[in-house]
């Protein structure tokens, strides 16, 4: 099972209920960070790291000696990665998506992939939980690649939690298809609704069944509520506003250790999760 925490905007709570509901779960699971710019489960989890493996990206590589300037790498690249000027073909790494075709056009064999490197994955363990988190490099454009890499070291043998970017461009998708439920995390305001509904939105796109968590649940008002009863989306869980709650996140605490009636909250909310992939829940 690979159950996605995401939001359609930023300070939702996303790490919050993923690293406590990986804490609380009653096996052993794997928590994926793949919030690559700005990772931040490890702070709660402090995971012991054994292994850092740098990630790259095959960006191309021009033979002058070869080149005709024929300009056919150029004309395929949509992103503007390769341009030829006169006698001289300037490449611009940082806009290359890695597509290959200039390699593949080139009649001269002129183009060749060298390696790029947009960051790392770190590899470490907390207690029960595998934990892996991806780290992007400062000044990268493109986060999917690397979040790919890190959703590749899913050990398939146990339940995964995946915590997602915000938002529903290009990271966020990356990181929640073909996972098996989407729990969304929002706030009762009219900001959180109105990403809420974005976000839904792409989860149904992609044909995911997906539940609802309510944070900060007892400010703004009842139209988040009312909503996910429109749309049938469950409520499985609601988190009041609680300055204990907030206190233990500064200090990098986790929810369950601070206040340990919310384990068995977190536990259910797994498990109902579970019970909701096993029946197969409309999408």
């Amino acid at each position: 099972m690979i159950i996605s925490v995401a939001s359609g905007k930023g300070g939702t709570g996303k790490t919050t209920i993923a690293v406590n509901m990986a804490a609380s779960a009653p096996e052993s699971v794997q928590l994926l960070d793949c919030d690559v710019e700005a990772p931040n489960a490890h702070l709660f989890l402090n995971p012991s790291i054994y292994e850092t493996e740098p990630i790259f990206v095959p960006v191309p590589e021009i033979d002058e000696t070869k080149c005709t300037h024929c300009k056919k790498c150029a004309e395929i690249c949509r992103f503007k990665a390769i341009a030829v000027i006169g006698e001289t073909v300037l490449t611009f790494p940082e806009m290359c998506h890695s597509c290959g075709g200039c390699v593949v056009v080139c009649p001269e064999s002129a183009v060749t992939e060298t390696g790029r490197r947009i960051g790392e994955i770190e590899k470490g363990r907390a207690g029960e939980i595998d934990f892996v988190h991806g780290r992007m490099r400062v000044g990268e454009a493109m986060s999917p690649p690397l979040i790919r890499k890190v959703r590749a070291c899913r050990d398939p043998r146990k339940t995964t939690i995946i915590d997602a970017p915000p938002g529903t461009s290009c990271p966020a998708v990356a990181a929640v298809k073909k996972t098996d439920f989407v729990l969304m995390v929002t706030e009762p305001t009219p900001f959180g609704l109105h990403d809420l509904k974005l976000a839904v939105g792409a989860v149904r796109i992609l044909g995911i069944p997906c539940g609802l968590v309510i944070n900060r649940s007892d400010i703004g008002n009842d139209r988040v509520r009312e909503y996910a009863a429109d749309a049938d989306i469950p409520v499985l869980m609601e988190i009041p506003f609680d300055r204990k709650i907030a206190g233990a996140y500064s200090r990098g605490i986790l929810m369950i250790d601070a206040l340990p009636e919310w384990k068995e909250r977190f536990e259910t909310l797994y498990r109902d999760i579970a019970d909701c992939v096993r029946r197969g829940c409309e999408r």
